[in-house]
């Protein structure tokens, strides 16, 4: 049986497209990895709000403005937001207990 001198290059060549793959697809499963648990490590406050990692960078809760959801109440909205005085911001709340989902208020935290 003769040698064939050409084979040799191309599986040494494969072999190491082979190993360079896994090596990439390796890498690429690890970021993945690392980007997720690194999220899930993000910090909470007292009340569960997210905070960002940062220097002095908070994120706000709430945008300037809000609209209500279900099962939400200007006392939940206000502890959330941090904006004690909703009901006197927005004049067109008359009542506080009559707060609906899809109402749009105003918050300014304070």
């Amino acid at each position: 049986m003769a040698f064939n001198s050409k084979r040799a290059p191309i599986s040494s060549s494969k072999a190491l497209a082979d190993a360079a793959s896994w090596c990439c697809a390796c890498l690429l499963v690890s970021l993945l990895l690392l980007c997720i648990f690194r999220d899930s490590s993000a910090l909470h406050d007292d009340q569960g709000n997210l905070m960002i990692r940062s220097s002095h960078v908070l994120s706000k809760p709430c945008d300037e403005i809000y609209v209500v959801g279900e099962g939400e109440t200007l006392h939940t909205i206000s502890d959330k937001c941090g904006d004690p005085f909703i009901v006197e911001k927005n004049p067109h709340i008359h009542d506080p207990d009559d707060v609906f989902p899809g109402l749009v208020i105003k918050i300014t935290p304070s």
